[in-house]
């Protein structure tokens, strides 16, 4: 058996939904949730909490573990921290901590394979990520492959358009000269041709993997949502319409629409035309079935990754599984393959439960490799 004492780490969590973490024996003990660190209050509370965390548990610290994203006030918080004590800053990227976050949990010791899909995390290549299939061994992880990425016309602003996305998947299927008419009627036609412009030419339209940019874009396709005010609106309306749907029509079976691309990216272009196509009062029947063909497709993915790895557990992270249609069919289909099928407890999927698994990395790093003095998380394997 194992004896090795679990080093006590401080995580200072993500961005949104901030909470903090000390990991202590193995065991969280956990901040309140902060909010967004936008917030200039919640950057305060923050500060406060993890004075509080270390003053409160005395133990040595090991390290301070944090977000990669070098702007995040929490990263920053982590840096000043760990400079402070003598210990070592270590960076876990994103979706990595949202699987590791399942697995601390759950106390499971063999690897797993992961699949965290939400909005955005910066990815060790410096993009933004969200659609994300992981294998998972401690701080020892490989990132087995991702939703195909779609441009983000604007950038940031395109994670509150909806329409922006439904434009840039019009733009990936080939019927980019479609946008300003199907959307100028919603946003003026110089907005709408100027977007299509910016994706024709490839003008300030980084790309992502974001399985929360791939709702937004059938919610912007279906018109359910133009912007959207708050986060996941878009997504809930998606789901809201599916759901009615799938109440009415419980046995439902989706045309295989996703392929698996050489690279193992995940091709969702196939789920859009029938979105695109749908009039009104096939809304709903839409929604229901790119949902569907969604959740089958990640399933599959995952399944063939545990075949190949010899993996039984399969961890479910990222707050597009707040969404229940999504969350109870993937769960059900990769547990039909004889799969383990584990999502996180007591905090939820998304980003509020994040810093047990930025801790959990850190703790298993500094007990592999104890003399280290690190600044960043084992990078992902080749």
């Amino acid at each position: 058996m194992n004896t090795t004492p679990v080093p006590t780490v401080l995580a200072c969590g993500a961005w949104l939904k901030n909470a903090a973490c000390l990991l202590v024996n193995g065991a969280p003990v956990w901040s309140a949730v902060h909010g967004d660190l936008s917030d200039p209050a919640a950057c305060a509370a923050l500060e406060t909490s993890v004075q509080r965390l270390l003053a409160e548990h005395g133990a040595p610290i090991a390290a301070v573990a944090h977000d990669l994203h070098p702007d995040f006030f929490s990263t920053q918080l982590a840096v000043q921290l760990a400079a402070s004590l003598g210990v070592p800053a270590i960076g876990v990227q994103h979706h990595h901590a949202h699987i590791a976050a399942v697995v601390a949990e759950h106390g499971l010791a063999e690897p797993v394979i992961g699949l965290a899909l939400d909005g955005v995390g910066l990815g060790t290549d410096g993009q933004a990520w969200g659609g994300e299939l992981l294998w998972v061994d401690g701080a020892q992880w490989q990132r087995l492959g991702h939703l195909l990425p779609l441009a983000l016309p604007g950038g940031d602003r395109a994670a509150r358009e909806p329409w922006r996305m439904a434009a840039s998947a019009l733009h990936a299927l080939g019927r980019g000269g479609q946008i300003t008419t199907r959307f100028a009627p919603h946003v003026g036609e110089a907005v709408a041709a100027g977007v299509q412009q910016m994706l024709a030419k490839s003008l300030n339209c980084p790309t992502t993997s974001s399985a929360g940019r791939w709702f937004d874009a059938a919610a912007g396709a279906l018109a359910f949502s133009v912007r959207q005010a708050d986060e996941a609106q878009a997504a809930i309306a998606l789901e809201t319409a599916a759901a009615r749907w799938l109440a009415q029509h419980p046995h439902t079976t989706p045309q295989p629409s996703a392929v698996i691309d050489a690279q193992n990216r995940l091709d969702l272009r196939g789920l859009m035309p029938a979105l695109f196509d749908a009039d009104a009062t096939g809304a709903d029947a839409a929604a229901a079935g790119f949902h569907l063909a969604l959740a089958d497709a990640l399933a599959a993915w995952a399944t063939r990754a545990a075949r190949e790895r010899g993996c039984r557990d399969v961890c479910l992270g990222g707050g597009c599984f707040f969404n229940r249609i999504l969350r109870e069919r993937v769960t059900e289909r990769l547990q039909a393959a004889d799969l383990r099928v584990h999502r996180p407890l007591e905090k939820g999927c998304g980003d509020a439960g994040l810093a047990i698994g930025q801790a959990w990395v850190a703790a298993q790093q500094r007990a592999a490799t104890p003399q280290n003095i690190s600044s960043k998380e084992t990078e992902p394997c080749a």
